[in-house]
């Protein structure tokens, strides 16, 4: 039996690996290894935990590296810290394989430690650009990886040309895809019930603009100023109820989110609700369902092309991305971005673009990990 060892580190992370998850577990010949770690298990964050629970998946770990301060240096500490978490994790649990997935900080603690102990690193979205510290990042892991999953066509190209072995780049789609098109993704009120936000009281069945906008590591100190001219944006839109999630934890998370808190003491912020988490099975419907999606989360792309659903991308978070036709991008200026999402709302009709996939990666991955070669030469 192989056991293959997946570090789930943030609530994005989880909804890129789910299908995965269950594909892993389902196959004959794999052994599913769990690590819960970062801001996976911080209640600020939502402890996005307690859903990859709820969804039948238990931890073998559950590792601590965070620092509070949301600094680039508390990031650069927690990178180290995830190192020496993450290496007697693997020292313990002994995988044949450890996964790892896209750009993040938590993903390079994991390719590094990973990569010491000589243990096969197999590396979810390689090969994408995006315009800020995250290609430094992803380029790393990929130099550090001994398989590559890819989403998409020109990624498995920008792999190649970096020197991989073609041999060991496929494109097997993105696994986030996969929810999408086995779920349904119609309002299903009892379920979003079950959020608790503060702020005004959403009615799912009304119209409602999705408010994503994270910190960018390389703008460090700009986020306050950056999230209020979205959310000066926003409050214009007079027809429409707001869902804002908060940030996640990259360096700067206290400037957006800092915003968030006192445009919400604000009486003009009337008409926002305010979520820590959502599971990616709701934040699917979530996504699905809004007549715009605004700020720069990935999700606007990824999922947001398959789905078709409108979307106003801020600043330059995802300036290099491929994107689909539902993607429009502004600048930081209130204006623009009021301007851009006005033309989104209007869009006539929702096109779905399979840029990232067909929704089956999970199984196209479970496979090849169970078959591989170049994972078998290495047990």
């Amino acid at each position: 039996m192989r056991r293959i060892c997946v570090v789930v580190a943030s609530r994005a992370n989880y909804g890129r690996v789910r299908s995965l998850l269950s594909a892993i577990e389902n196959a004959p010949g794999l052994s599913l290894q769990l690590i819960f770690g970062a801001s996976l298990l911080l209640e600020k964050y939502g402890n996005a935990a307690e859903q990859v629970e709820a969804d039948g998946f238990t931890a073998d770990k559950r590792l601590f590296y965070i620092l509070e301060g949301g600094t680039l240096e508390t990031q650069a500490k927690s990178t180290g810290l995830g190192i020496i978490e993450l290496s007697s994790a693997f020292a313990e649990l002994k995988p044949h394989a450890v996964v790892t997935v896209a750009d993040r900080y938590e993903t390079l603690a994991t390719a590094i430690a990973a990569s010491y102990m000589n243990i096969p690193l197999v590396h979810i979205q390689g090969g994408e650009t995006s315009g800020n510290i995250d290609d430094r990042v992803r380029n790393a892991i990929t130099k550090l990886a001994d398989i590559h999953f890819v989403a998409t066509e020109q990624s498995k190209k920008r792999v190649i040309e970096m020197g991989e072995d073609p041999k060991y780049v496929f494109n097997t789609g993105c696994p986030s895809i996969d929810l999408l098109a086995s779920q349904n993704i119609e309002v299903d009120e009892d379920q979003l019930a079950e959020i608790k936000g503060t702020g005004h009281q959403i009615d799912w069945r009304a119209p409602y603009i999705l408010m994503v906008q994270h910190p960018v590591t390389t703008s460090y100190g700009d986020g306050f100023g950056q999230t209020q001219e979205t959310l000066k944006a926003l409050r214009k839109c007079n027809n429409y109820q707001k869902v804002v999630l908060w940030p996640n934890i990259d360096a700067g998370t206290d400037d957006v989110s800092k915003a968030l808190r006192v445009f919400k003491e604000d009486a003009d912020g009337e008409g926002f609700s305010y979520f820590r988490n959502f599971s990616p099975l709701l934040y699917n419907m979530i996504l699905a369902n809004a007549a715009c999606a605004v700020g720069n989360s990935s999700s606007f792309i990824r999922e947001g092309s398959f789905l078709g659903t409108p979307a106003v991308l801020v600043g330059d978070r995802q300036i290099s991305r491929e994107t689909g036709k539902n993607v429009l991008t502004a600048s930081y200026q209130a204006e623009d971005i009021f301007k851009k999402i006005m033309r989104q709302v209007m869009t006539p009709e929702r096109v779905s673009e399979k840029i990232f996939g067909a929704g089956n990666a999970g199984i196209k991955m479970s496979e090849l990990l169970t078959s591989l070669n170049p994972l078998k030469s290495k047990l």
